[in-house]
């Protein structure tokens, strides 16, 4: 898949990043949240992004904020529309993401019948891995994601367990949403999301793939 741009860096230049939400049943009632019949999605801006190295920043307005791990389907070519059957054509690769959100924050939005960007779509709030090629995930659907903050363990999942596969989000959002090179699609998270603090350190993980660590800052806020 030849590309002007370096794919394995993704969040350099890919543009959207669209989060599957309540894609694995276990966590939809963890959360007391009801199973979807369709996949439920939003978006995260670029600025989202944040590596390994530098910290995630918990944001002011937030006293909860939760970890969620995900595996993260990295976009090779523009796909609009296209089959459930010819879906899996148009990945390029994978990553390790986490999908940090500020959970009271998202329940007040939710109260008032807000979009949740405040709550999930603040800097830093998508934490990524490294470009792993889709040769060397043969089946995305056989993986095993986990996640420990300060070493004790806090989600573990099989992405077997999801609700939604992959070529079928794949080509139910590309009849909405025209994917484009370089896109990241976060396909949801296990149960076993909580909060975390200033100083608590993040280790994530697909077994036998990769892993990623991440340290937790408070933002101060610039009046």
């Amino acid at each position: 898949m030849a590309s002007a741009k370096p794919l394995a860096r993704f969040w350099e230049w890919g543009r959207n990043i669209i989060c599957v939400g309540r894609n694995y049943a276990e966590h939809a009632k963890e959360l007391k949240n009801a199973l979807p019949a369709e996949p439920l999605f939003f978006l995260k801006p670029s600025s989202a992004y944040v590596r390994e190295g530098d910290p995630i920043i918990k944001p002011y307005y937030c006293n909860s904020l939760h970890h969620e791990v995900e595996l993260g389907v990295v976009i090779g070519k523009k796909a609009h529309a296209v089959s459930q059957k010819a879906a899996m054509d148009y990945v390029a690769g994978y990553a390790l993401c986490l999908d940090m959100t500020a959970r009271d924050t998202q329940a007040e939005c939710k109260k008032k019948g807000l979009p949740w960007t405040l709550a999930k779509g603040f800097n830093t709030s998508c934490p990524v891995s490294d470009f792993v090629p889709k040769e060397k995930i043969p089946d995305p659907h056989k993986l095993q994601i986990w996640l420990k903050v300060n070493g004790e363990l806090r989600q573990e999942g099989e992405t077997s367990s999801m609700i939604f596969s992959i070529p079928y989000i794949i080509s139910y959002i590309s009849e909405i949403i025209t994917l484009e090179e370089g896109d990241l699609i976060l396909t949801g998270s296990p149960k076993g999301v909580s909060a975390v603090q200033e100083h608590d350190e993040i280790h994530a993980g697909i077994n036998g793939i990769i892993s990623m660590q991440f340290k937790v800052a408070q933002q101060s806020r610039q009046s």
